[in-house]
């Protein structure tokens, strides 16, 4: 029976014809479209993996850059949002460990708890399998930050990463529980959970032996009737996804969603009026163009099980990948992800309108 619907899923994307057309900014649900620096202005050669949070003081954007994922000149990149423009990025962290040894980063996540300085949360490696989490703090919404402090080990999973590369949510009790996973016993997802803003940690899972579903990179969803849902990337051509009705303490067996995807990573947010929205790549892979990360889109959903595209964000050849997703105080939706790994695109999206 997974068969047939993997087979169904590799198939449908190619009908691509059946999706919206790619938005244009002032265009119905999508706002603004913009890069946050120039591709005549970049940084750094190539940037990937953004993250996004909203803080008193406006937006604040980080991404990993450098001459090209795991150099061990890759460090942690920030960008603000002020008065309607994107700040000159700067390099807040790199991979230095011994005077003379420097890693790659990976991954930033930023997370502001509601009582608590501003996280950024980062990983320092020569590759994903052997890589240590990082967290710093910064208490004037990204302009300063603490020094580094790595995460620490769990039996469990070997390294705590913290949020893997999707952002935390805070539960009713202050917890942070961050939506984790390794690579390094296969791919499976796990939980890490801090009841004292990052100074301890406790593992939940792993939720998956890594065989049936190879899964990585979760984000989590909240209903209102108290259930969690994560939306996974994975190898098996869809997006997976398990559900807890405990506050995360326990989870489903894995199972397929019914949307596609071509082994690239995923976000999704719970929407203030109710609905669930993703952005992941509507494709997957060695099919006719697009596919891979040639194309990258929007979903809603009431029930988390129902999923229907409603944007086209990029169509084309190239890189569109690693989404990050948040709805700000306004209720508007904030994107970005990485451009063709030159820059990184910021989209603003009006959810009314979907």
């Amino acid at each position: 029976m997974l068969c047939l619907f993997l087979a169904s899923v590799i198939v449908s994307p190619a009908k691509d014809h059946l999706l919206p057309a790619p938005v244009r900014a002032g265009q119905g649900a999508c706002l603004e479209s913009n890069l946050i620096y120039s591709l005549e202005e970049r940084p750094t050669p190539q940037c990937h993996a953004s993250t996004l949070v909203e803080t008193p003081d406006g937006l604040v954007a980080a991404w990993f850059g450098g001459t090209r994922e795991g150099h061990r000149d890759v460090g942690i990149w920030i960008s603000r949002h002020k008065k309607g423009k994107w700040s000159r990025p700067v390099q807040v962290a790199n991979g230095s460990v011994d005077e003379g040894q420097q890693y790659p980063c990976w991954n930033p996540v930023l997370f502001l708890p509601e009582s608590g300085p501003l996280m950024l949360f980062y990983k320092v490696g020569p590759s994903p399998s052997k890589w240590w989490g990082v967290v710093r703090t910064s208490k004037d919404n990204a302009r300063t930050w603490s020094m580094p402090r790595k995460l620490g080990k769990n039996k469990a999973v070997g390294h705590l990463l913290g949020p893997v590369k999707n952002k935390p949510i805070q539960l009713k009790d202050g917890s942070i529980l961050c939506p984790s996973s390794s690579e390094h016993d296969g791919w499976r997802v796990h939980f890490e959970i801090s009841r004292d803003l990052g100074k301890t940690w406790k593992v939940i899972g792993p939720i998956n032996d890594g065989r049936k579903f190879g899964a990585i990179q979760p984000s989590i969803l909240n209903y209102p009737d108290g259930r969690m849902q994560v939306m996974c990337r994975s190898r098996q051509n869809v997006v997976t996804q398990s559900w807890s009705s405990d506050m995360g303490k326990t989870w489903s067996p894995m199972n397929a969603s019914n949307l596609p995807n071509p082994n690239a990573g995923t976000d999704a947010v719970s929407l203030k009026d109710g609905r669930q929205l993703i952005i992941y790549n509507h494709t997957v892979r060695g099919v006719g163009f697009p596919s891979g990360r040639n194309m990258l889109n929007a979903a809603i959903s009431k029930d988390g099980k129902n999923w229907t595209p409603v944007l086209t964000l990029e169509r084309t050849r190239g890189e569109y990948s690693y989404p990050a997703v948040i709805q700000a105080r306004d209720q508007k939706v904030h994107i970005t992800y990485t451009y063709r790994r030159e820059s990184v695109k910021h989209v603003v999206i009006d959810p009314a309108k979907l």
